[in-house]
């Protein structure tokens, strides 16, 4: 999903309509990184799409014409949130380097595309509160998850035949313990600032925190025999 401005996304649609034109793959976008920005600032329920329209300059009418509901629209954020986390793993990269090298940089790309996605967090809190709910009704999000077990499996058992990794690691639950340790730390970094009277946002700390949950995570598939 391209991310655009709000402001500059209303500029380009007026741009459109006074040459008469309709580009409806841009609209789309435009819509959806508004969308993305409604559903965050003021979560489902609190999100409208009467005010999305203004923010935009369009009708509501092209709004539904396009996502057939709030609910429709919401869904299409959600999809392109994990599609966008997906990319940002790069699974074709990732199978060409050595194991240990390679999972160092799936725990980096992880942790690195949750601190540069802020609505990714909002967003995913968001739909757990609602169970789930509409991302059940995706058809495109679980397909985006088996190419990224493929290639977890494919770099532990390249450590495992190299005796760099343990054997008895469970791809789902090492990947849970990638995201979590990434989520937990951004999901609450405004209490946790409080808290500890310190700024967990600040690049410095952020990049402390990134190579403490590449640490973590090379240091439990480390072979210890």
């Amino acid at each position: 999903m391209a991310r655009l401005h709000p402001a500059s996304a209303t500029a380009e649609l007026i741009r459109l309509r006074r040459r008469g034109r309709r580009d409806p793959e841009l609209s789309r976008d435009i819509i959806l990184s508004a969308a993305r920005d409604e559903f965050v600032e003021h979560g489902l329920n609190g999100a409208r799409v009467d005010r999305l329209a203004r923010r935009i300059g369009a009708s509501k009418n092209l709004i539904y014409h396009y996502f057939g509901s709030k609910d429709g629209l919401y869904l299409a954020v959600l999809e392109g949130i994990y599609r966008g986390m997906r990319e940002s793993q790069d699974d074709a990269k990732l199978r060409q380097l050595p194991p240990v090298e390679g999972m160092r940089r799936l725990v980096a790309n992880t942790f690195d595309h949750f601190a540069r996605t802020p609505a990714l967090i909002r967003l995913m809190s968001i739909e757990n509160i609602h169970y789930a709910r509409h991302l059940r009704r995706s058809k495109a999000v679980r397909t985006l998850y088996p190419s990224l077990l493929t290639t977890i499996s494919a770099l532990l058992a390249g450590g495992q035949a190299t005796g760099e990794f343990r054997r008895d690691v469970d791809p789902i639950d090492l990947y849970i313990s990638v995201a979590s340790l990434a989520y937990f730390y951004l999901s609450n970094q405004y209490t946790l600032s409080w808290i500890f009277r310190q700024r967990f946002a600040a690049p410095k700390r952020l990049a402390q925190r990134r190579a403490h949950v590449v640490a973590v995570i090379l240091g439990y598939l480390q072979n210890r025999d």
